[in-house]
């Protein structure tokens, strides 16, 4: 077992071996101290080193956070890559502005609403046990809502962040290979964070979706998305595009709703072809153009009608042939032929 001490910093510095009696003020001036990948499994009394701003712990065993409640004036402290699973006693660190959490055993962010100062958090991928997912304390997330502005919380099962729509100063989210899905969900809480400018979802459900990159585009007025650029054109022409279709659809919306606006197939379909709202259908569906309507044309006769005693309608060719024998031998001729005047 290795302990973080007053010891160990002394043993650390071969600078202290004939020089100890400058050990104690070398402490009180220390200001960064660098014992990752040590071994390290827990910390001890390091409340000599007062004026301690940067910490770094990285890639040891430590599983519990503690003892560091001295360091009134530590701003970063990275303990990723640890066996935590629990975050606390960060309370006492009033300045602290980053800290780094990844690759523990985390499962709920906790404890962290007393600092104020906290600007950037990297909890991302937490060995969580099956089937889990990573939690926030709403707690936390509000008392987080005004001064975080980086957040990384990949690869820790989440499927949701509806929760953390309050983050308003929000500029970079690093959400990648979580199980988020509900696009409107992500639509609504990235309208929350008009300060967004960076984001990766890559490796999400979500990013399968049609128009994923477009829709997001258009509710994060500046964003690089995915780890790609977003030229200024590109996103303005989106964001017309959308108002454009929005207003359409109000217009649309507004218009059924006051009953102007009526549809073919609502008309009577047992209307004749002489009927003036007789249509040609295929043209609603755009597959050709309508039908003109023409009025079938008549003739009317203006000379009576001849019928012999019996009533049977006498043929005009008939009655001419007649006249042609004895008048006219050239009617008669026309006649022969099948000529009917």
């Amino acid at each position: 077992m290795v302990h973080l001490n007053v010891d160990l910093i002394a043993k650390s510095s071969n600078h202290f071996k004939s020089k100890r009696d400058y050990f104690t003020q070398y402490l009180k001036k220390l200001t960064h101290l660098n014992f990752s990948n040590r071994n390290i499994d827990d910390i001890d009394d390091l409340s000599m080193c007062r004026n301690l701003t940067v910490l770094y712990l990285y890639d040891n065993q430590i599983t519990h956070i503690r003892n560091l409640s001295f360091a009134s004036n530590l701003t970063h402290l990275y303990i990723q890559n640890n066996n935590i699973t629990h975050i606390q006693n960060l309370s006492s660190l009033q300045k602290l502005s980053k800290l780094f959490l990844g690759g523990n055993s985390i499962t709920v962010v906790e404890g962290l609403e007393q600092l104020k100062e906290l600007k950037e958090l990297h909890i991302e991928c937490q060995r969580l046990p099956a089937g889990e997912k990573l939690l926030f304390d709403p707690r936390t997330v509000l008392g987080l809502s005004e001064s975080l502005c980086v957040l990384n919380i990949k690869k820790n099962n989440i499927d949701e962040i509806q929760d953390l729509a309050v983050l308003s100063k929000l500029t970079h989210l690093f959400a990648a290979d979580n199980h988020l899905q509900n696009m409107q969900e992500l639509e609504m809480v990235f309208s929350q964070w008009p300060q967004l400018h960076r984001m990766d979802l890559r490796g999400n459900p979500v990013c399968h979706k049609p128009k994923y990159r477009d829709q997001i585009i258009t509710v994060c007025k500046k964003l690089d998305l995915d780890g790609k650029e977003i030229n200024e054109l590109s996103r303005q022409f989106l964001i017309n595009w959308k108002a454009s279709k929005e207003a359409k659809k109000k217009e649309k919306d507004e218009k059924i709703m006051t009953g102007q606006m009526t549809y073919p197939f609502s008309a009577d379909f047992n209307l004749g072809p002489q009927h003036p709202f007789a249509y040609n259908y295929a043209d609603f569906l755009g597959k050709r153009k309508p039908l003109e309507y023409v009025r079938p044309s008549m003739k009317i006769r203006s000379d009576p009608v001849q019928t012999d005693r019996k009533g049977v309608r006498i043929q005009k060719t008939a009655v001419i042939a007649g006249l042609a024998s004895e008048e006219n031998p050239k009617i008669q001729s026309r006649s022969l032929l099948g000529v009917t005047l």
